[in-house]
């Protein structure tokens, strides 16, 4: 769309500020959390209420043009060049019922507001590892939580949907309606979500932090974790990360540049019970780092540690049958040490509550998986890792995460949108995706592409 086009707009019907190309503040707006790329629309729609994304959905609909939502920019995955981008960061709506322990929460709103706001209520939401991340984007992935293995995905607790399709209609979705399962899941193809309303747990602290094992104990301590993951209650989920530290002065000195396996636990229980269980990897030998403690809800970010500041990255996984012995030494030989990759290499426990098939008709597909394993990459020269990796795991690939795709090109691709999903739910979607949005209007995404007849 040219500018000429995006002056027939009328500014009096936001509420929020509009941007072009050019424009003070255009720059500002489209920069999210993921700066290897970002959105250059013709238009930027900053949203206050659901008045304004209808508005800019109407408005695109009715110039032919496809329309990208952004909140954080956390799951950017396929930039915009050109359309309209509605960004979702103002609608910042946060309403705690402790009564009923349900949070009404506005698309723009954070992991680590509702923590807070839940927290002073006694109660927590199935958030994931990064409370800077949305809320909504992270629940239209499903969402892989802290405590996944215990209470599932994150958006099995969805309660209502607030959604703008792309006849500009907003609609109060439940469970029963025929969009509500389709668009937990599907990341953004059916419409713009502008609140969700959803379950909160009597959660308010939790057993967990690091265990980090140097190089020279990082193939046993994979191996105690592979046994150890089949022996532990579903109350207790876990992950590994393994890494090389950059040799920068940011970085702890004793870490510097060491490769390092770093597991991460959350257990819903007793301290006692806590370390009762953990102590099979404790027994594995001396570690860089044991910050095991009891802590506040509030404090669980810290069990990750994700990094808080934008950068560039690029990432791929693969969802995982069964994790041997086999496995961990293809992964290892892929992406360990010795093997020349510049990689951090993230293995999350799965099952438990996870396995359970919706009671909702969420999208989330491939349950039956037991682990997944995510590859975090520099995105300009990440593709030769990937392939490795990918090629390595595939005798025990069983399909993808969509949640967990981050970069361009081939990873954009309609045949790694359909491995997430089994056949016949992809075709669903395909057949709902034209009915609601025949002309493919929020293809800014991992796209399914309409149906047809």
């Amino acid at each position: 769309m040219g500018n000429n086009a995006a002056h027939t707009i009328d500014l009096d019907s936001f509420t929020g500020p509009v941007f072009r190309p050019g424009d003070t503040g255009y720059d500002e707006e489209i920069a999210g959390f993921q700066t290897a790329y970002a959105h250059r629309p013709a238009l930027v729609v900053a949203a206050v209420h659901a008045e304004d994304v209808r508005a800019a959905v109407e408005y695109a609909a009715r110039q032919g043009l496809p329309v990208a939502v952004q909140s954080t920019g956390h799951g950017l995955s396929v930039a915009a060049d050109g359309g309209v981008l509605i960004s979702t960061r103002r609608m910042t709506t946060l309403e705690i019922d402790p009564a009923t322990r349900t949070a009404r929460v506005g698309a723009g709103v954070r992991a680590g507001a509702l923590v807070e706001a839940a927290a002073a209520h006694g109660l927590a939401p199935l958030n994931g590892s990064s409370p800077s991340v949305g809320v909504v984007g992270y629940l239209l992935g499903g969402g892989i939580g802290l405590l996944a293995r215990e209470f599932g995905y994150a958006a099995e607790h969805v309660r209502a949907i607030e959604l703008v399709t792309a006849d500009g209609r907003v609609r109060r979705l439940v469970p029963g309606d025929e969009l509500f399962g389709a668009v937990l899941g599907s990341g953004g193809n059916f419409g713009v979500v502008t609140a969700i309303e959803l379950s909160l747990l009597p959660v308010t602290e939790v057993y967990g932090g690091q265990l980090m094992f140097d190089t020279p104990l990082v193939e046993q301590a994979l191996e105690a974790w592979k046994q150890w993951t089949a022996t532990v209650p579903d109350e207790l989920t876990s992950t590994v990360a393994m890494l090389t530290f950059p040799d920068i002065p940011q970085v702890p000195a004793p870490l510097r540049g060491r490769y390092v396996a770093s597991f991460r636990i959350a257990f819903n229980g007793s301290v006692e019970e806590g370390e009762r269980l953990v102590a099979p990897l404790r027994a594995v030998g001396d570690r860089l780092k044991d910050d095991l403690r009891t802590m506040p809800y509030t404090e669980s970010h810290t069990i990750h540690s994700d990094p808080d500041h934008p950068h560039a990255y690029a990432a791929t996984n693969a969802l995982l049958s069964e994790l041997t012995g086999e496995t961990l030494s293809a992964l290892l030989s892929a992406a360990g040490p010795d093997s020349g990759a510049d990689a951090v290499v993230d293995i999350r426990h799965l099952g438990g509550a996870l396995s359970n098939p919706s009671e909702t008709g969420t999208v989330v597909g491939h349950r039956d998986a037991a682990y997944i394993v995510r590859v975090i990459t520099d995105p300009d020269d990440d593709t030769a890792a990937k392939d490795k990796i990918r090629t390595a795991l595939a005798p025990w690939t069983v399909g993808h995460s969509l949640n967990f795709l981050y970069g361009a090109g081939n990873d954009a691709d309609e045949a790694q949108t359909r491995a997430g999903y089994a056949a016949d739910t992809y075709a669903d979607l395909a057949n709902l995706k034209a009915k609601y949005d025949p002309h493919n209007m929020f293809r800014f995404n991992r796209n399914i592409h309409p149906a047809t007849n």
